[in-house]
């Protein structure tokens, strides 16, 4: 018997095929994305480097070469995104770089946005799919949906979308838990590793997420 009744559902649900989302109005990345461009054309990041994309927590993760001194990492992270944004742009800011990890993390907006944990996970199996097709030998990490106080609300659905995920089978596939270890003793986000805005992570997050992440990437 399953101990927790919405968690089940979402599993349950998640075994029936689900298409992937259509992208939002993909204009307004356009400044951000012509900039990534801009910038590999005055500076081009290296190739077979470990790329981090997704949505704000990636975004604003300015120490991210510092963290991993021992790997070449490319961000390509753009705030406000969700999976399907990562999709559509994967031939921009992921393919001409030939990475020989991509890092994913996105989810959390969906499921902010009102996405179900089974189009979360659609629309990751979809940003599979296309990086399989374009970089066979890549292997791809997703980093789980975090629980933060803001969005504490979802926390149910970000286990069950993380459930799954962490489900997923294949080879060069691999799932990285930050949510168990942002948890607290009273089982809920540890207030300590976030900003104001209870939403964002402060260096104390993303020195946990370091610590979690680096093993990883060997």
């Amino acid at each position: 018997m399953c101990a927790n009744l919405l968690l089940c559902f979402f599993i349950g649900i998640g075994a029936f095929e689900i298409p992937a989302q259509t992208p939002r109005d993909l204009s307004i990345w356009e400044p951000e994305i012509k900039a990534f461009e801009a910038s590999d054309r005055t500076n081009p990041p290296p190739q077979g480097a470990i790329l981090f994309v997704g949505s704000s927590s990636i975004r604003i993760w300015k120490t991210l070469a510092q963290d991993f001194p021992g790997h070449k990492v490319i961000n390509r992270g753009f705030g406000g995104s969700k999976i399907a944004d990562s999709t559509a742009f994967a031939d921009r800011i992921i393919v001409p770089y030939h990475p020989s990890m991509v890092a994913l993390y996105a989810g959390d907006n969906d499921l902010a946005a009102g996405n179900t944990p089974a189009q979360v996970v659609a629309d990751y199996r979809a940003f599979v799919r296309k990086i399989r097709a374009k970089l066979p030998d890549a292997t791809i990490a997703f980093i789980s949906i975090k629980p933060s106080p803001s969005r504490w609300h979802l926390h149910d659905k970000m286990q069950a979308a993380n459930h799954q995920i962490a489900s997923m089978k294949g080879n060069k596939l691999i799932f990285i838990d930050v949510y168990s270890a942002m948890l607290g003793a009273d089982g809920k986000p540890r207030p300590e590793l976030f900003l104001p805005d209870g939403l964002h992570m402060n260096a104390a997050g993303y020195r946990l997420w370091t610590s979690i992440i680096e093993p990883r990437l060997k």
